[in-house]
């Protein structure tokens, strides 16, 4: 089994920070790519970064909304991913779920960490 452990959400003010976590561990021996998705109170999840290893480095992707203010890190030895989210706005608020795809077949979500930004 696989299990993603997320934590760092909380409440921060407009224009604060946070930085998530996610730790995932269990039968991996292949993590193609990492990501955070986000969902907002009665709108659909989104895609907000994903990191992907390839042989050059590690290739980043980010939602128009937070490209600039958020970046997505991996740690590969702990297999670990990161979100820097800095300029918080109050529209970043939502779910934050951790997603791995592993082998580029199976595809596993965290639970979900809560982000408010207040106004």
């Amino acid at each position: 089994q696989v299990q993603l452990v997320e934590s760092g959400g909380g409440l921060v003010q407009t224009g604060g920070s946070l930085r998530l976590s996610c730790a995932a561990s269990g039968n991996i021996f292949s993590i193609n790519v990492m990501g955070w998705y986000r969902q907002a109170p009665g709108k659909q999840r989104e895609l907000v970064a994903s990191v992907a290893s390839i042989s050059s480095g590690d290739s980043t992707n980010y939602s128009d909304s937070v490209k600039g203010r958020f970046t997505i890190s991996r740690d590969n030895a702990k297999n670990t991913v990161f979100l820097q989210m800095n300029s918080l706005k109050p529209e970043d608020t939502g779910v934050y779920y951790c997603h791995i795809n592993v082998a580029g077949r199976y595809h596993y979500w965290g639970q979900g960490t809560q982000v408010t930004v207040s106004s």
